[in-house]
């Protein structure tokens, strides 16, 4: 024979501290929306653009058909031996690059460096330098990157001195670059603050030792 079982549900303002912090528990673990970073990759994709990076993509299908490309970031994190950041593509001098992320983001200095080393080393090979990176390996971090520098010089001119080597290091960078800015998102995303606005907003509501209902 069916029964009524009623069940008293509480907002998250309305838990014990200790059934609270059960709740953002969860909301961190499920709740979270991958979509949290989306404007990091977007923002990350607009840069590499900037510098001159194309990015490596595969299309993906979607919900309601058709398909968009992927772009070939990865990530995992955030406070495990091996996080990281990491990206495929192909590199070459992009004309006005430093003016125009200077531009685009006029306080981040460690972007600028990173620009201004890439720069360096191009016009150190008369901008002839190209490189070509990808992830090896199931680790998603700069060191996960394999990358090749070569010179498209007509004469067959050598890389110049130590110029392949601050290539390489510069795209590696850009990818602790976009490791951190994930890292401090995803921390204001799950603050307490952040969280329990979430929570509220959308009306999640929970047992009294703050497991989620419903």
């Amino acid at each position: 024979m069916p029964q009524i079982i009623t069940t008293t549900v509480f907002t998250i303002d309305e838990l014990s501290d200790a059934a609270r912090e059960k709740a953002r528990s969860w909301y961190r673990e499920e709740g979270l929306f991958d979509e949290w970073y989306d404007y990091i990759y977007d923002d990350f994709q607009t840069i590499c653009r900037i510098v001159g990076i194309t990015l490596r993509t595969s299309p993906i299908r979607l919900y309601g058909g058709g398909t968009r490309d992927k772009p070939h970031i990865w990530f995992r994190g955030f406070w495990s031996q091996g996080d990281g950041a990491c990206y495929e593509g192909q590199y070459s001098h992009t004309r006005g690059a430093a003016k125009a992320l200077r531009a685009h983001a006029p306080k981040d200095t460690e972007l600028h460096s990173i620009v201004d080393a890439l720069q360096d080393a191009q016009r150190r090979n008369i901008w002839q330098l190209h490189a070509t990176f990808r992830r090896i390996g199931l680790y998603s971090h700069a060191n996960s990157m394999e990358i090749a520098v070569e010179r498209d010089s007509p004469t067959w001119q050598p890389i110049a001195d130590g110029t392949d080597d601050t290539t390489v290091e510069a795209l590696r960078n850009l990818a602790h670059w976009l490791y951190r800015q994930l890292r401090d998102a995803y921390e204001a995303e799950t603050s307490d603050c952040a969280v329990d606005e979430a929570l509220a907003v959308n009306e999640y509501t929970f047992t009294k030792d703050g497991k989620r209902f419903g």
